[in-house]
């Protein structure tokens, strides 16, 4: 059975997720919804989906309608989330759901309630790149330390990023990809620090992680830095590193030895936005439980509202 998706709004990640659509197997995209008609026809032509609607809730009274992305901005993800499931749509929500734990829970209550799965979209955990990393990873003993950065530069200017009253910021931007992957690997930290560089928002941002088996996951993030996208791991034996962990463009993980010596290792490259439409497309049938539910989006919400209280405090903060 066919997952009937709409995009509710005419976010440029539109783009990306329509061609993970074309990956997809179970996966079609009948509509999107504006406030602006124009932009909504548009888009629509462009990505060659049939339908535009003129609201967001022309797009939840849709029959024809099983799902909705929500790619607005992140002040805006749980208000929409719980609506969409409200009227009886599954969600994916794209990342990072909230930076405030209480609100990640109201949007798992509606879906609870509803019977609808919710999801937050981070991609590049459902790619083969992604479980290859987190099997080798678990093969290498002990593990002391993750590092992981992701910036770019960003110009100021008109844009949502670095808009305070849209929850924006370089942490809920980037920063937040390497949050998800020190979780993914090592489970929830026992208390995190953090210092800021802020231009109305966290301009950048270096912090630290401490998790109970002693590992360490540093990470820094930033929109006034060139632009960078890497994770390593390190155990007392050996270590990984991935050159392009957060998009998967480059598929390849190196895999390095107590002297640093690396060995590569060949992974299949695929779309993450496909690789994480199927999933959501099979749970939402009912064939599978999706991997990140609830508990991971609440964790990956309590880290973030760690880090900016640790950022504002100058101590160490437990989430």
């Amino acid at each position: 059975m066919t997952l009937r998706l709409a995009l509710l709004s005419t976010a440029d990640i539109n783009e990306k997720l329509a061609a993970g659509v074309r990956q997809a197997e179970n996966v079609e995209i009948v509509a999107i919804g504006s406030r602006d008609t124009n932009r909504a026809r548009k888009q629509a032509g462009e990505l060659n989906v049939p339908r535009a609607l003129s609201s967001y809730e022309e797009v939840l009274a849709d029959p024809g309608v099983d799902a909705v992305y929500i790619p607005l901005p992140n002040s805006l993800h749980v208000e929409w989330s719980v609506r969409a499931l409200e009227a009886g749509k599954h969600v994916l929500c794209e990342k990072p759901m909230s930076r405030h734990p209480a609100e990640v829970e109201r949007a798992f209550d509606a879906a609870e309630k509803a019977g609808r799965v919710l999801a937050e979209a981070f991609m590049w955990r459902h790619t083969p790149q992604a479980q290859r990393l987190r099997r080798l990873a678990a093969g290498l003993g002990e593990i002391r330390l993750v590092r992981s950065s992701f910036s770019f530069p960003l110009p100021l200017g008109e844009n949502v990023r670095w808009d305070a009253a849209l929850d924006g910021g370089a942490l809920m931007d980037v920063g937040c990809y390497c949050v998800s992957g020190a979780r993914f690997l090592l489970g929830e930290p026992a208390e995190v620090t953090a210092q800021a560089f802020r231009n109305g928002v966290d301009a950048r941002m270096v912090a630290t992680m401490r998790f109970a088996s002693g590992a360490l996951a540093h990470f820094d993030c930033g929109f006034d830095l060139a632009f960078r996208d890497e994770l390593e791991v390190v155990s007392t034996s050996g270590g990984l590193f991935v050159d392009d962990p957060w998009h998967s463009r480059r598929t390849g993980i190196e895999v390095r030895d107590a002297d640093g010596e690396a060995t590569p290792v060949a992974v299949a490259e695929a779309d993450p936005y496909g690789c994480e439409l199927e999933d959501f497309a099979l749970a939402c049938a009912g064939e599978i439980e999706h991997p990140f539910g609830r508990a991971d989006a609440l964790g990956q919400a309590r880290v973030i509202a760690a880090l900016y209280e640790a950022a504002d405090s100058g101590r160490a903060v437990a989430p």
